[in-house]
């Protein structure tokens, strides 16, 4: 059992993805921003300069690593050597929290650059848990597990979203990434209260909260929401995540915002604004 540890003071802050677009003005002065998340995956490697950035900024500001490999979902198990080069990097920087999805990635050392969905079933649990648990050992971390953006509903499912990770966090020890784009992507598309499936999620094991944008998009005819992580936060997402401040509590909160990157002071303004929303939700 990993359990969890409370949350750094610098945390409270709202923090912001690093993209390496935005390298340059971290590494040329201060920025405000709480802490900064990287994924993890790009960053194993041996040595060079981008490690080398990262070391300096790690002085200044907490760091965060969110995988998107780690295939939780699959069959055949995660990767070994995959943990270990991870293992590796986490325990050079000692980031505050480490992540990866709900999710399968590949199979029969095969990789597949999505995420992939799974059956919400007793079976698919097992799995996950299984994987969950043995990412922990090798990891020597506590991992949170994040909802991914659905576009479809398996006629398989036993469970709702909600559902299935309280169950993984009360098996395993994880903690929840609570994604509220995602979740709100994923109601979107499936016919579904955002609310109602947010009220699903245990609060005790939410770690941390991501906020992002998604693109609506006309196929056939029906409207399709995609999670793009490539615009503001809009207002239905700003709406659920004053919600879940008022029934969670304040948690160490994230802004995304992944392509169509925009000059920095308007992720930092992003962030500002998250913090604004949690002061007037928890005063």
């Amino acid at each position: 059992m990993h359990a969890p540890s409370p949350p750094s003071p610098d945390l409270v802050k709202a923090g912001i993805g690093l993209r390496h677009a935005h390298m340059p003005d971290f590494l040329a002065g201060p920025q405000k921003t709480g802490w900064l998340e990287v994924h993890a995956e790009n960053y194993l490697v041996a040595g060079g300069p981008r490690l080398a950035q990262l070391e300096k900024l790690r002085q200044d500001y907490p760091v965060s690593f969110h995988s998107v490999a780690l295939s939780l979902g699959a069959a055949d198990g995660v990767d070994k050597d995959h943990l270990a080069r991870l293992r590796a990097l986490y325990d050079r920087f000692q980031p505050a929290m480490v992540s990866d999805h709900l999710a399968w990635t590949g199979l029969a050392g095969t990789h597949i650059p999505d995420l992939l969905p799974l059956p919400l079933t007793g079976e698919t649990l097992d799995i996950v848990a299984t994987n969950v648990s043995r990412a922990q050992d090798a990891l020597g971390r506590r991992l949170l597990v994040e909802n991914p953006s659905l576009y479809l509903r398996f006629t398989a499912d036993q469970m709702d979203e909600g559902e299935f990770l309280a169950a993984l966090a009360v098996r395993t020890g994880c903690g929840l990434l609570l994604d509220l784009n995602n979740l709100y992507v994923s109601a979107s598309n499936r016919g579904l209260d955002a609310v109602r499936l947010l009220t699903q999620f245990p609060g005790r094991a939410i770690a941390e909260i991501h906020l992002a944008g998604h693109a609506r998009v006309q196929i056939d005819g029906s409207s399709l929401l995609i999670d793009d992580h490539g615009s503001a936060v809009p207002d239905p997402v700003w709406a659920l995540y004053d919600i879940a401040l008022r029934r969670f509590g304040p948690r160490p909160t994230l802004v995304e915002w992944d392509t169509a990157l925009p000059p920095l002071p308007l992720l930092l303004a992003q962030a500002a604004k998250a913090d604004a929303v949690r002061e007037a939700a928890t005063c």
